[in-house]
């Protein structure tokens, strides 16, 4: 469905991914971790094509993206950014009607069809009850749902997230996880994400890969990839490893920083 092959990306001639081939399954959810700086949103940046491979190619449906005309790319696959932005007198209706741009045909007027996809988005994302209000006044949950609604609109069959649970709390990072998990479970869309939290990451993901040095280090089930091999070798922290039966995951507990510098205070 969705397939990397060897690209290298870069910024200012300094490659920050090397040679990375993907191969997406159509219908999971896939997550990418890694240390700050590890080339995690770099890579999303690419699939979603704001970002042009120095090397290599991406393909959808066997097809580059690069030779995709824009509006059918983006009925296909829907990007949330980490900070996205938008005019400070957008509402909540106003950002999930946006959505729809791809699919306007010449006039630029919303149809029937738009308006009821509009109401459908707003709806399973929760956000009727302040869809009027302007989303620089919504606390940062709320804001996250418009901007999934906005991305449901346009009825991609893959939705990339680019972190997005960073700046909220635990509740609203559950209430944003859960709605991810329910839309790749009902409907069938594709997840790709990027998670700092990697227990998050072991109880949402199908698939997670793990990038280091601008490339892959392991990639595999959360069973394989939450282990304390794999946790001291990429992030420098030993763990205890447990395993939550409710969901069927495993998760961890941090018990020290390996090469710790800091002495305790006598």
């Amino acid at each position: 469905m969705l397939e990397t092959k060897n690209i290298t990306l870069s910024y200012n001639k300094t490659n920050i991914i090397n040679n990375l081939s993907l191969n997406i399954q159509e219908g999971t959810i896939t997550t990418l971790i890694g240390s700050n700086g590890c080339g995690k949103s770099t890579v999303l940046k690419a699939i979603s094509r704001n970002m042009k491979p120095k090397d290599g190619n991406i393909y959808l449906d066997n097809k580059s993206i690069f030779l995709v005309d824009t509006k059918i790319l983006a009925k296909k696959m829907a990007i949330l950014p980490q900070s996205p932005k938008l005019p400070d007198d957008f509402t909540t209706r106003d950002l999930v009607s946006f959505g729809r741009y791809p699919h306007l045909n010449w006039t630029g007027k919303l149809s029937k069809e738009d308006i009821d996809i509009v109401d459908w988005a707003i709806k399973i994302t929760k956000t009727a009850a302040f869809e009027n209000r302007q989303v620089t006044t919504l606390s940062g949950g709320e804001r996250q749902r418009a901007w999934i609604a906005m991305a449901l609109a346009q009825r991609p069959k893959i939705l990339l997230l680019d972190e997005p649970t960073t700046y909220l709390d635990i509740s609203h990072q559950f209430e944003v996880l859960e709605l991810i998990k329910h839309l790749n479970k009902e409907m069938g869309i594709t997840i790709i994400m990027v998670l700092h939290d990697l227990n998050q990451a072991a109880r949402y993901s199908d698939n997670i890969i793990v990038l280091k040095d601008g490339t892959i280090y392991k990639k595999g089930t959360p069973k394989e990839i939450i282990t304390q091999e794999v946790l001291s070798e990429v992030f420098n922290i030993n763990v205890k490893i447990l395993h939550d039966e409710y969901n069927n995951c495993p998760y961890f507990i941090p018990m020290d920083s390996i090469n710790n510098e800091y002495t305790a205070i006598v």
